[in-house]
């Protein structure tokens, strides 16, 4: 079972954007912070009422995010 849930974040045109790696998830932010917590608030969501090992996660798996950055010119 997974113990972590990833997530990708990159920047979209106007905000964050947060791509679930291991769930039907996608959310947004217009700071790091705000997506944050976006992502805490979708994967409960999504999650809410169902058991974790059905889609292959252990109880209370951790939340891990990691940054594209850009590359400069």
């Amino acid at each position: 079972m997974k113990k972590t849930i990833q997530f990708r974040i990159f920047r979209g045109e106007s905000q964050y954007v947060a791509e679930c790696i291991d769930l039907g998830v996608v959310t947004q932010g217009r700071t790091l912070d705000e997506v944050a917590a976006n992502i805490r608030e979708a994967v409960s969501l999504y999650l809410e009422g169902e058991d974790p090992a059905e889609f292959g996660l252990a109880p209370n798996a951790v939340l891990v995010a990691m940054l594209e950055l850009e590359q400069a010119a």
